[in-house]
This record gives structure tokens, C-alpha cells and sequence, in this order.
């Protein structure tokens, strides 16, 4: 049975949830957008996906204290073939949490994750996904009219 493919107005295919959390698997980077100083700020992250959460490794800095505070942070991931003009955007939205130091610990026995960093201490904080979207650029000749 084919699957049913909608589309948002701009003929972007729209990704349902589970395709959604598999495409995050298959990158190992994304970028974290949270407030600094009432402002937007987007840095750069490697993660890895834990059940439906996001599990990022940081230092004592703005992320962490953004996962100290519960922050709603978005977090963002994508692909894209800019010569072939396809590729997919997947967005998650939801509150960022410090990951306790007992469950960090199996986590990190656990998980292949490290900080990119060259740093000597990390935290693990956590991405709670309360909202995913995702987007795909199809083929032309895939795309409604």
C-alpha cells in the first residue's frame, strides 16, 4: 500500500513525526537555537538521539545554564544537495533539562557522545521533544500542482 505524501503550500513534502526522529539519526550535527541575554542565539552541537530526546554534551556556558533554567529551545537539523536541489529540515521544540549526574553516568557509558570541544569537564543536558516538524524537497516531477 503506498503511503499518502502531503504537502504544505510551498510544495514542500511535510514529514511525519517518526520520519522525523529517524532523519535525526542519520546526522551528527545540529544547531541549537536558545536565549542569551533576551536575544536569539544558535550554536552549533553534535548529539545524539536517545528514545525521542536529544542528548548534547557542553561545558559549564550559555547552554548549560539554558538547560539549568528549563529553557523552551528549538534545535534544528538538516540535509541538503544544493546541486540537485533536494534535501529535508527537521525542527524539535521543547524544554531543555540537565541531565542528572547519576543517569549522565550511564549515558555516558552508554552513548558514544563527546564533546567536540577540548574540554576536561562536560554535562549532559537534554532536549525533551515536545513539538518535531520536518520539511523535504522533492523531485519536480514528485511534487503536486
Amino acid at each position: 500500500m503506498d503511503t499518502v505524501r502531503t504537502f504544505d503550500p510551498a510544495g514542500l513534502e511535510i514529514l511525519d513525526p517518526p520520519e522525523c526522529l529517524r532523519l535525526l539519526m542519520t546526522v551528527p550535527v545540529g544547531r541549537l537555537v536558545f536565549s542569551k541575554g533576551g536575544l536569539p542565539a544558535v550554536r552549533v552541537v553534535n548529539f545524539l538521539l536517545d528514545g525521542d530526546t536529544i542528548v548534547i554534551a557542553t561545558g559549564p556556558g550559555d547552554k548549560y545554564r539554558a538547560a539549568v533554567r528549563g529553557d523552551v529551545v528549538g534545535f534544528e537539523v538538516d540535509e541538503l544537495d544544493a546541486d540537485r536541489h533536494l534535501g529535508w529540515t527537521v525542527t524539535v521544540i521543547g524544554h531543555l533539562s540537565v541531565v542528572p549526574a547519576d543517569e549522565a553516568a550511564v549515558l555516558d557509558r552508554s552513548l558514544p557522545l563527546r564533546s567536540w570541544a577540548p574540554q576536561l569537564d562536560h554535562h549532559l543536558i537534554r532536549l525533551g521533544a515536545e513539538s518535531v516538524t520536518g520539511r523535504r524537497l522533492v523531485p519536480w516531477g514528485q511534487r503536486p500542482r
